[in-house]
This record gives C-alpha cells, sequence and structure tokens, in this order.
C-alpha cells in the first residue's frame, strides 16, 4: 500500500520517511517555542550605498523604500532546541523595501542572499520559507576588550571580513528587537521548474512578520565598522562569485552603524506567509 500524506503536517524531500524534523516541526508534531533558546551574538554593519545599486536586486514586486542603508550581520547561534542543543551561524546582507499588492502594503528590510554554515537550516529555510539561503563556512566571533570580528569563507576563499572596534554599551537590556514601522523580513521565494529551465514552479514575495518574535536584547555595545570583500574568481567561489562580487561592488558612501548584540530567544517562523 502507497504511503498519503498526513494533512497538517510538514514534509520535505524525501518524502517517503514521514513528516520531516525542522525548526518548525519537532518529534511527534511538537512545536518549538524558541523563548530561553537560541542564546545568539550578533555582530552588525551598516553603510549607506548608491540606491540604483540596491534597486538592481530587487525583484519587481518590490521598491526600495527610506535611504539606501545596506546592513550586513552575522549571528551565531548556541543551544538551539530544534537541534537537540547544537549550533550554528548565519551571515545575511539585507536594505529597506517595500510592497505593495492588492491586499499587502508591508515595509521592512528586504534579505538579499544569507550564508549559514550548516545544511538543515538551509534546506528548511529554502523549502519552506522561501529564505534566499546558500552555504558558507562562518567562523566563531573573536571578541576581545572593546574588538570584534568574523570571517566568511568557501572551502579556505575568505570572502569576506567584519571588523568592528571602539564598543561601546548604550542599550537597556530586556528590549525587543522591532524597528518602528518594519513589518518583518521581505524574501522573494523561487524555485525552477525541472526540465523546463528558465521557468519557476513557485515564484512570489513572502513576508517573515516581526510581531510574534521572543527575541530579548541582554546586551548592546555600539562603536565603529569595517567590511572588507574580497572579490572573487569563478575557480574560487564557483556557486558564490557573481552574489560575492556583486555585494562587493557596492559604493560604501558612509557607514552609519555597528553594533555587538547578545540576545536569547528567537522565533520559529510558522507564521511566514505569501504576500499578495
Amino acid at each position: 500500500m502507497n504511503y498519503t500524506f498526513v494533512p497538517g503536517s510538514i514534509y520535505r524531500m524525501p518524502t517517503h520517511f514521514g513528516p520531516l524534523m525542522g525548526p518548525r516541526q519537532g518529534p511527534d508534531g511538537r512545536t518549538f517555542d524558541c523563548v530561553n533558546n537560541p542564546k545568539t551574538t550578533t555582530l552588525s554593519i551598516s553603510f549607506r550605498t548608491n540606491p540604483e545599486q540596491l534597486e538592481a536586486l530587487l525583484p519587481d514586486c518590490y521598491e526600495l523604500v527610506g535611504e539606501p542603508i545596506v546592513t550586513v550581520h552575522s549571528s551565531h547561534m548556541k543551544e538551539v532546541e530544534w537541534l537537540a542543543g547544537r549550533g550554528y551561524a548565519m551571515l545575511g546582507v539585507s536594505f529597506p523595501a517595500k510592497f505593495q499588492g492588492k491586499l499587502d502594503k508591508v515595509e521592512g528590510s528586504f534579505l538579499s542572499v544569507i550564508w549559514e554554515n550548516l545544511c538543515d537550516p538551509i534546506i528548511t529555510g529554502r523549502e519552506e520559507l522561501g529564505f534566499a539561503k546558500v552555504f558558507s563556512d562562518i567562523s566563531d566571533p573573536v571578541i576581545d576588550g572593546d574588538k570584534a570580528s568574523t570571517v566568511a569563507s568557501w572551502q579556505g576563499f575568505e570572502f569576506l571580513e567584519m571588523q568592528l572596534s571602539n564598543l561601546k554599551e548604550n542599550a537597556e537590556p530586556g528590549s525587543q528587537q522591532n524597528d518602528k514601522g518594519h513589518d518583518g523580513l521581505l524574501h522573494y521565494k523561487y524555485i525552477p521548474k525541472t526540465g523546463d529551465w528558465g521557468q519557476s514552479d513557485v515564484e512570489y514575495p513572502v513576508l517573515s512578520p516581526a510581531s510574534g518574535s521572543n527575541t530579548r536584547i541582554l546586551k548592546n555595545l555600539n562603536g565603529d565598522g569595517v567590511l572588507k570583500w574580497h572579490k572573487a574568481r569563478w575557480e574560487d567561489l564557483p556557486t558564490l562569485y557573481n552574489i560575492v562580487n556583486t555585494l562587493a561592488e557596492l559604493d560604501v558612501l558612509e557607514y552609519t552603524q555597528a553594533s555587538l548584540a547578545y540576545t536569547v530567544g528567537s522565533d520559529s517562523l510558522r507564521g511566514q506567509r505569501i504576500l499578495t
């Protein structure tokens, strides 16, 4: 007798073994509250750039909004419940955008790409949520006095260095990370149609709502930051060089903010939704 899908359960390939585990579905279908985990250290650097360069990275359903500020953040998570206490790191690049559709009108940060150093969150995040996730190695942050740094690389080729300095604590702990007027993270989900190359099976904008997150700031420090992109040849980064080189070519007109934050809690993103 062939198997059938259980309504309401989350499936990914291979489907033959039943519903698969991940951030939004644990053993026996249980969910994760993400209240006291993960424990996260985040390095973040923002800079002002040329708006035309950012517009070229947006799908036509989105528009650039506000100041052309690019934010690069590297988050290092420990004690992740859905990984049975293990951890991983991510490195994302985002900038402000808006969506105006028939039903939805939202503003947020468009997440153009996010690197992660573990395949499990990459697969679940791409297939279930529509995050633009790809793989890289991301070094543990080096924090020494008022300085912090991390490096992203792929099979030995270092393509980004993040360096923070002059860090000073200037925020009250306990508040939630949620910018005023910020509806959440914006994405563009795309899955190609097998055999009909250039056509999509799935293609639509997606929102990760800002509300509902259990993230609490324990400590926040601000300072100065510098990003050092290293342009790559195809031989250096066969599947990533065009992403890295495009980001490396963004004009850095001025650095606007740099921070080091320690947080606890997160969001399972079960509230992820398609924008229409």
